[in-house]
This record gives C-alpha cells, sequence and structure tokens, in this order.
C-alpha cells in the first residue's frame, strides 16, 4: 500500500526512488513486522492467558515433563505472526500483484483453519478440535483456488510444468494432474510445519530460514537478466514476494521473542498450518516445488517419521521410533530440549544451502 501511493511520486521526487526496490522493501516489510510483534506480543499473551486458562491441551502419551513444564502456557500465538506478516505485506508490497494476494490468500485461509482447531481445542476444551478431514477439505478448497488462479495468469508453457532441479530449459508438462500436484504441496507443506511444532522455537527457525531462500528464490526468478543467467525459468512478478517473504521472516523473529525456550505463548495450529501453507505456496507459484522438499527437509523428516511409525506398528505392531514425530524420540532418549532444538535448527539451515545450490547446478 506504502508502496502504490509513493510509486508515482518517485518519478518528481528523488529521494523516494528506495521504494521502487525490492531490496529495500523487503527489509522495511521485516523491520515492520518485527516492531509488530515486539509491540502487540504482550497485551496479545496477557489476552490469551485470560481466556485459556488451562492453556494448550498437553499430549498425556507423550514425553511426561511437558505435562508439568508446559502445562498453563497459552497458544494461538499464530495470530501474532499472521497480523505481522499481514499488516506488514500490504504496506510494503505492491498491492497489484496477483501473486501476492494469492500466497496471503492460502496463508490467511489456513491461518482461519488452525485458529478453528485451536478455539475448539481450548476455548470449547474439546480434545479433538477440529475434524482432521473437515481440515483437510478446507485446506484443499483453498488450495484448488490457488492453483487454478496461479495457472490462469501463468505463462502458457508454466501453467502445468513441473521444474526439476539440476535440469535446465525443461518443464514436466503435469497436465490436469498440476492442479492436484499443487494442492498437495501447499497441503503436505502446511501440515509437515504442524508436526514439527512440538518443541519451544523448533519450527518458528527453520520456517524462517526456509522463507528467506525462497526470498533469495523469488528475487532471482522474478528477475528476467538473473534468471537467465542461472537458468531457472522466469516467473514474471514473482519479486514482489520477496517482500512477502520478508515479512515472514520478520514475523517469525518478532514470534521467537517470546517462543524462546521456556516459551510464554505457542504458535498452535494457526500459526504452523498458515506457516507451512504459505512456504508451499511460493514454492508453487515461483516453480520450486521439489526444492521445497529440500530446503524444508526438516519437514519433510518429521513427517516422513509420523508415516513410518504409523505404517511400521499397523504392520507389525512395533514401533520404529520411541516416539514420533522425530523430535520426541530423540526426548525420550534423554536428550535436552535445547540440544535437540539447536541441532534441527543445525540441519535445516544445512538443507537450505543444498536446496539453494541447485539454482547455480544445472
Amino acid at each position: 500500500m506504502l508502496f502504490n501511493l509513493l510509486y508515482p511520486l518517485s518519478s518528481d521526487l528523488s529521494f523516494l526512488n528506495v521504494f521502487r526496490y525490492l531490496t529495500f522493501r523487503t527489509g522495511g516489510a521485516l523491520i515492520t513486522a518485527l516492531l509488530i510483534s515486539f509491540v502487540a506480543g504482550p497485551s496479545l499473551i496477557r489476552w490469551l492467558r485470560r481466556k485459556q486458562r488451562e492453556g494448550q491441551p498437553i499430549r498425556s502419551d507423550g514425553p511426561e515433563r511437558h505435562l508439568i513444564e508446559k502445562r498453563g502456557t497459552p497458544t494461538m500465538g499464530g495470530v501474532l505472526i499472521l497480523a505481522g506478516a499481514g499488516l506488514s505485506t500490504l504496506l510494503w508490497a505492491d498491492i497489484t500483484s496477483a501473486y501476492v494476494w494469492i500466497v496471503l490468500m492460502v496463508t490467511l485461509g489456513f491461518g482461519m483453519i488452525g485458529f478453528a482447531d485451536d478455539y475448539l481445542k481450548v476455548v470449547r476444551r474439546n480434545p479433538k478440535g477440529l475434524p482432521g478431514r473437515m481440515k483437510l477439505l478446507l485446506q484443499a478448497l483453498i488450495g484448488i483456488v490457488a492453483a487454478l488462479w496461479v495457472q490462469y495468469i501463468a505463462l502458457d508453457a508454466q501453467a502445468s510444468g513441473l521444474a526439476i532441479p539440476f535440469v535446465k530449459n525443461f518443464l514436466l508438462d503435469l497436465g490436469l494432474l498440476y492442479v492436484p500436484f499443487a494442492v498437495l504441496v501447499m497441503i503436505g507443506s502446511s501440515n509437515a510445519v504442524n508436526l514439527t511444532d512440538g518443541l519451544d522455537g523448533l519450527a518458528i527457525v527453520p520456517v524462517m530460514i526456509a522463507a528467506s531462500s525462497f526470498a533469495f528464490i523469488a528475487y532471482l526468478v522474478g528477475n528476467a537478466i538473473y534468471s537467465d543467467y542461472l537458468q531457472v525459468h522466469y516467473v514474471p512478478g514473482t519479486g514482489e514476494l520477496t517482500v512477502l517473504c520478508g515479512a515472514l521472516v520478520g514475523a517469525g523473529l518478532g514470534f521467537l521473542w517470546f517462543n524462546a525456550p521456556p516459551a510464554m505463548v505457542f504458535m498452535g495450529d494457526t500459526g504452523s498450518l498458515s506457516l507451512g501453507g504459505a512456504l508451499g505456496a511460493i514454492s508453487v507459484v515461483t516453480k520450486h516445488e521439489l526444492v521445497l522438499a529440500v530446503i524444508g527437509g526438516l519437514f519433510v523428516l518429521e513427517t516422513v517419521s509420523v508415516m513410518v511409525q504409523v505404517a511400521s506398528f499397523k504392520l507389525t505392531g512395533k514401533r520404529v521410533f520411541r516416539m514420533a514425530p522425530l523430535h520426541h524420540h530423540f526426548e525420550k532418549k534423554g536428550w535436552a530440549e535445547s540440544t535437540i532444538v539447536i541441532r534441527f535448527w543445525i540441519i535445516a539451515f544445512i538443507l537450505a544451502l543444498i536446496g539453494l545450490s541447485t539454482l547455480k547446478l544445472r
């Protein structure tokens, strides 16, 4: 909004030229989201504590210490992330960009689904929350709208094409399967982040690492010169997603201030579903869906650990891990929470570097 108001004046007032630069506006979005989180965070946490007397429900079958250390901690802190990222994006991004609205729609839509689930669990004290099938159905509906919207405005060759890492000048045409694939990416990413969100600070830092990586990708893919040099597929207009990614990083940093061990608030499904959905949507728009599986490899590992655990128990009656998702397995082995969190952060950083290397290795 600020960009749209000041950009027409930049030709007459030279000091406003900085608003033409994505890097400047990305930095502005990051700082704005961070400040919103810092300012609104304490009041929001106090309000959540009043409304959630018992805090987030703690799994009775989980690590024993959680029943003592984490009981009473309020959840739904994802509202803080959504407010910071959403408002700063609208302030600093070009609001005429369809891609910005697509990603915001997925982010806020998935966030509302998570909010409904958290509300039922915490306020209504319904331990099951929103039924799983209902959540998937609502996510699928939002994902279908987003995927069709992307197809509508994409270049003809990219409308149903899947870019393959390490291969230049090639798109695998998925045809009618593209929309289901794109929806699967968004839903899978959303629920993978949700599964990872089990320890203080565990999910938010890998999300920020992934968002920073996709800010770089969106900037390059949306620039004809850089995309031609790197021989990645040029997607006009995606550069504005750099601003949105910056807003996600800023909002994430602000939330981490309150989520750092011992957490004052949890993001809940409100935050995890929306953040994962945002990453999935950005990967679809930038034609880097498969690279997301590498950059977000930590989320993939957590999801696979659950799938393996369930399959093994159903087929053999035995568990592969002491507990799933994977971070709980290490808790059961006696690792300190801080050790698990920091080591998982390191893994996320390494995987992000590997994912970014695909931009040059063609």
